[in-house]
């Protein structure tokens, strides 16, 4: 037999024009190759931004003097700050708070400007919803400083002393639901839900796909069995995985995080029903779409990528620009970090998480919807 020694031009010229071959027809897997690192500097350059701005916040209003109004306008003019509600008391300020539609409440106390200006340093609340630290902490950090400035024109004659001694106002802050400021109280929980969205995507990706590398999907086509019935029937198996996984996950947040439980846990495992079944339906969806096993995961990564960028989980959900938030609110993991840091961290109810699991529930019956409708009954 002829041994082939040596190096081939001729060889290799035609190896080479089989790979580009093959990677024209691989449309999929070459948009992948030129996704990926557009997805990656748009991600990174735009919409990732570590010192959030423009953050909502309430007013809790009581005092109507001059000075007053001052603060508020220094902290609007900040850039840190937009107030979009003024509440009337402090209930209804934690109430905002407790299910994240303003991240701080401002209270400015009766008869303020006139302890000011009577140099008794008058107290100002000012209440932060700190699940996720990185997205308070500058915010937090300038207030200070911020007040000083804001008040140097009224710190003259019997109040200057203020100025040079403690300050003229008595700033009060209060972290609520991670008052440590703990990193952990808020990665933890997040990860049950990046957890979930890599593993239950990934597993239910590969679901169509194996069956037809295999050969297994002509005794499947054969069987009496509708899209639905069949698609459903491949999901339910893992609902029981990722529970599994979500077990694990709270007992390590508890006993070697300690990460505080204050809501119901119970609530917490029906959420997580409906998360797991969108991603079971995702990664299904895209088993329908991809031709083999090696598209599958690309697609899981191409989705899982931007879904953990702009979902909150990295990076404060408010830093980001409005376009990458409207983006952001279609994944199911954004709306799942917001529930489960609620009922763990807050002790939210279902009356607040409700507004966030519907948004779970329709992605999950319309991707499944979608993989119905691409289910194929032949194997053209």
């Amino acid at each position: 037999m002829k041994k082939w020694r040596g190096f081939s031009i001729k060889r290799f010229r035609a190896i080479l024009v089989k790979e580009f071959t093959q990677m024209r027809r691989d449309r999929l897997t070459f948009a992948m190759m030129l996704g990926i690192p557009l997805i990656q500097l748009t991600l990174f350059g735009y919409a990732i931004n570590s010192d959030p701005r423009h953050l909502p916040a309430a007013v809790l209003l009581a005092d109507q003097g001059p000075q007053g109004r001052t603060l508020l306008y220094a902290m609007r003019n900040s850039t840190y700050f937009d107030f979009v509600r003024q509440v009337q008391t402090e209930k209804e300020g934690h109430d905002l708070l407790a299910r994240g539609q303003v991240q701080f409440v401002i209270n400015i106390p009766q008869d303020f400007s006139r302890d000011f200006v009577r140099g008794d340093r008058p107290a100002i609340l000012v209440e932060a919803d700190a699940t996720d630290p990185a997205a308070t902490g500058n915010a937090l950090g300038s207030l200070s400083n911020l007040f000083n400035s804001a008040l140097q024109n009224d710190l003259k004659g019997p109040l200057e002393s203020l100025a040079a001694n403690t300050g003229p106002i008595d700033l009060r802050v209060h972290a609520l639901y991670n008052p440590e400021v703990v990193t952990q109280y808020n990665i933890v929980p997040g990860l049950m839900g990046v957890i979930l969205t890599m593993t239950m995507i990934m597993i239910t990706g590969l679901a169509i796909t194996r069956e037809r590398e295999r050969g297994t999907m002509e005794n499947l086509l054969s069987m009496p069995t509708r899209p639905s019935e069949v698609l459903i029937g491949k999901i339910v198996p893992y609902i029981l995985v990722g529970y599994i996984q979500v077990s694990v996950i709270l007992i390590a947040a508890y006993f070697l995080f300690h990460v505080p439980m204050q809501g119901s846990i119970l609530l917490l495992m029906i959420v997580a029903l409906v998360f797991i079944a969108a991603n079971l339906a995702m990664g299904i969806t895209f088993s329908t779409i991809a031709k083999n096993q090696l598209q599958a995961m690309q697609m899981t990564f191409f989705v899982f990528l931007p879904s953990i960028l702009l979902s909150g989980f990295m990076f404060p959900f408010r830093g980001m620009p409005y376009w990458a938030q409207l983006v952001g609110e279609i994944f199911p993991l954004t709306h799942f970090l917001r529930i489960v840091r609620g009922i763990l961290l807050k002790g939210n109810t279902l009356d607040d998480v409700v507004r966030q699991l519907w948004q779970i529930a329709l992605f999950a019956l319309v991707a499944l919807t979608i993989g119905i409708k691409r289910y194929r009954q032949t194997l053209d």
